[in-house]
């Protein structure tokens, strides 16, 4: 064997080795969850940082992995041919070559790594984390760029966008029973779903908006403050300047109004108890909100717009329930927000998300300008709507049920066969 076959043979073994950590990275990758890779990083395992990033970066990772496995088993056969003629010659060499790497790749290259990444799965993910994070990190952008120029000639998006769905797609698409984490329960798979698009909600989409917001003047007696409190069952309320209704000056506690009346000296009045309040933005992300109010152990926050103005309050509960669902306790009194009067209509609060919506419809309302199915219908008309208008849109019908004030109370929502164009009729 001449010096030059040599280089080629020992070429050869290293492209088999890397198609076999290629396919135990890939095993990982695709059997790793988050809850497994967050239970090692709360053991401060080493690597375990690592290995987290590749389980929320799954569809990057894969689509890196699967360049790099082309790559190397191209150039692999490549090799092989080469030598295969060099050193038995014709077409036996080739008939050689294809033989040896063909089983080369299936037993070393993908059957043992992957037998041995399932059998030890914790233990290869912590050891080949941190250097297939670098790998994804550096390779990304050209992962980028294939998928996007193979994914052309494909008529219409579907479901995924490439040959893995992206890292969005993947949380949304729901896997094949018998692909689930026997670990997990439904409800706890839709906990930690739910945890993910905690990061793309903003404030604005879950707070209480401002007409909904109680409030008391601060000067207000102390039996006005504590009857409102009892009356609607709060815990905390933001207290406004007498002389403005929309500018919070302070937020007082049940508790310290409670401990007030029971000490029986009622004319010390109130306002020595009230508390700093807590201003966040209404595009602030929900889980950065969530965790800074943890830290400064604050439960209520009002929300202002980008010009300083009131635009609602939000509170840890309304955070929580963004991933456990709704909390309702012995107070509550609310309606309910979606009710089937029969089987083609229902009435909606129009509170209601659009996005909620469209998810019982399996429709597509635009989403774009607003929030809710109210800012839906005044997006639409461009004015105040009045009782009993109808807005169609993609193939949904709105009628106006109830305006309180400014507002939309309530929507009467009927689904038609066939989309029509957008329309409005009194």
């Amino acid at each position: 064997m001449s010096p030059v076959e040599a280089v080629m043979l020992g070429a050869a073994v290293l492209l088999l080795v890397v198609s076999a950590y290629l396919a135990a990275l890939e095993t990982v990758v695709t059997r790793c969850n988050v809850v497994r890779a967050l239970r090692l990083s709360e053991e401060d395992r080493r690597g375990s940082a690592a290995l987290l990033w590749l389980a929320e970066h799954r569809a990057s990772c894969l689509n890196v992995v699967l360049i790099c496995t082309v790559s190397a088993r191209v150039g692999l056969a490549a090799l092989g041919t080469v030598l295969g003629l060099a050193l038995v010659g014709g077409g036996v060499g080739v008939a050689v070559a294809v033989l040896v790497v063909v089983l080369a790749s299936l037993l070393l290259g993908e059957v043992t790594p992957r037998t041995l990444a399932l059998r030890h799965l914790e233990a290869t993910g912590l050891a080949l984390a941190g250097s297939g994070r670098l790998l994804v990190r550096v390779l990304e952008p050209i992962g980028r760029v294939v998928v996007t120029v193979g994914r052309a000639p494909v008529p219409e998006r579907h479901e995924v966008s490439g040959p893995y769905a992206s890292d969005d797609e993947l949380r949304a698409l729901d896997t094949d029973e018998e692909e689930q984490d026997e670990e997990l329960e439904p409800e706890e798979r839709a906990m930690i779903r739910s945890i993910f698009e905690l990061a793309d909600t903003i404030v604005r989409e879950v707070m209480t908006p401002r007409p909904d917001m109680v409030t008391v003047a601060a000067d207000a007696g102390l039996d006005v403050v504590v009857g409102l409190v009892i009356e609607r069952g709060i815990s905390r309320i933001p207290v406004h300047d007498p002389d403005d209704a929309d500018r919070i000056v302070a937020v007082v506690y049940a508790k310290d109004l409670l401990a007030r009346v029971v000490d029986g000296v009622e004319d010390r009045g109130w306002r020595d108890l009230a508390r700093e309040p807590t201003f966040v933005p209404e595009t602030k992300r929900c889980d950065e909100l969530l965790r800074e109010l943890q830290e400064s152990a604050v439960h209520l926050a009002i929300v202002v717009d980008e010009y300083g103005e009131i635009v609602g309050l939000i509170t840890i509960e309304d955070l929580l329930e963004e991933i456990v669902g709704e909390i309702v306790d012995e107070h509550d009194r609310e309606e309910p927000l979606i009710e089937l009067l029969d089987g083609e209509i229902m009435r909606i609060d129009a509170r209601l998300g659009v996005d909620d919506l469209n998810e019982v419809l399996g429709a597509e309302l635009p989403e774009e300008g607003w929030d809710t199915v109210g800012g839906l219908v005044f997006g639409t008309l461009g004015r105040v709507p009045v009782e009993g208008e109808t807005v169609e849109l993609n193939g949904v019908a709105i009628t106006v049920e109830r305006v309180q004030g400014r507002r939309v109370g309530k929507v009467l929502i009927t689904r038609r066969d066939e989309p029509e164009p957008v329309e409005s009729t009194s």
